[in-house]
């Protein structure tokens, strides 16, 4: 039986993660997770008292703490997604992601080498270790630029991007140097269930649902490329299982949109799904604001690679995609709850 680690796995996309590894295959998976202000074991759902699944409240800095884990759980893989990652944090406050994304890396790379070492050769042959990246680590695109692809040249423009770079190329030197079985990827920005509400489409879905204002940051008119988390962490799973060693893979939903429509959308859907609430039309809740420094202008991945070695594509459209998220933060008002009230305490 694989025994999987999950790094991050009690937030958002790796709950995603470790939902569908317990309910699609024979796998036991150890959840790593320092339950942050965005890490909650409600998250997980029921799949926390699953019996082949494992916690531990830890954070992946901790040397001595991680050298446990894996001593204890005896990992066949890592899916390595623990990260501080909301830019306009990494701007107001720059030295946890920093520590998180670089130093933790760093910590998890060399622990989990020096397990693998001693390893034996077939247990060796058959161990991965997946480093879950970013595309903002590329940059920005022009309104006429190809997409990003797994040759495009670094150009971080956030502390958030620019920690999660310094990551990528720890993760690249650990298998250049030391052959250590490393496979990188760099995803589209995601939204789905259980993403914690400061990001765009939680955001506003609830603060429209609340008649609270819906905040633009400068014309809204920067270009994001969306992926349904559920198909993000499908991907995932499959880079694990067939991935090429020492490759670098861009997970993409090949659905670009702006965002205010993405806003607009969002408003839209609202008037349709709750026309008896007071607050339609949802757009009247818009409001632009300020846009913060260094607001990169558009990503777009090209994941034809993925498609071509592993064989994956995406299930859901954006469209689609979208309800399902809108109607869960409609009907699932108490986790919402929850997590802000966790929030609070961190």
């Amino acid at each position: 039986m694989q025994r999987i680690i999950v790094t991050g796995g009690a937030g958002f996309i790796g709950s995603a993660v470790v939902r569908q590894l317990i309910e699609s295959s024979d796998v036991h998976v150890l959840t790593v997770d320092k339950l942050t202000y965005a890490g909650h074991l409600e998250n997980l759902g029921t799949i926390v008292d699953h019996p082949l699944h494992q916690f531990s409240q830890t954070d992946i800095t901790d040397i001595s703490s991680i050298e446990s884990v894996f001593e204890t759980f005896q990992p066949t893989g890592i899916l390595h997604l623990a990260a501080e990652s909301h830019v306009d944090r990494s701007i107001s406050g720059p030295s946890d992601f920093i520590s998180t994304n670089i130093y933790g890396t760093y910590v998890l790379l060399q622990t989990a080498y020096t397990y693998w070492s001693k390893l034996s050769t077939a247990d060796q042959a058959g161990f991965r270790f997946i480093h879950v990246s970013t595309d903002e680590v590329y940059g920005s695109l022009e309104a006429t630029d190809d997409p990003f692809n797994e040759a495009s040249p670094y150009k971080p423009n956030s502390p958030y991007s620019a920690s999660k770079a310094s990551a990528d190329h720890l993760a690249r030197a650990w298998w250049k140097t030391y052959g250590f079985p490393v496979i990188t990827t760099n995803c589209s920005n995601n939204y789905g269930p259980y993403q914690f509400p400061e990001k765009l489409i939680p955001l506003v879905s609830l603060n429209a649902l609340n008649g609270q204002p819906l905040p633009i940051y400068g014309a809204g008119d920067q270009v994001r490329d969306w992926l349904y988390v559920d198909d993000h962490a499908h991907a995932l799973i499959q880079i694990l299982m067939n991935g090429k060693l020492g490759e670098v893979y861009c997970i993409s939903g090949n659905s670009e949109r702006i965002n205010l429509d993405i806003v607009h959308e969002i408003c839209d859907m609202l008037d349709k799904i709750i026309p008896q609430s007071k607050y339609v039309p949802h757009r009247e809740l818009i409001q632009h604001v300020k846009d913060r420094p260094g607001h990169d202008k558009r990503y777009a991945l090209d994941a034809s690679k993925l498609i071509q070695d592993v064989g994956w594509k995406p299930q859901e459209t954006f469209s689609s995609g979208l309800r399902k998220t809108v109607e869960l933060y409609i009907n699932n008002n108490e986790w919402c709850k929850t997590v802000m009230r966790n929030s609070l305490s961190h």
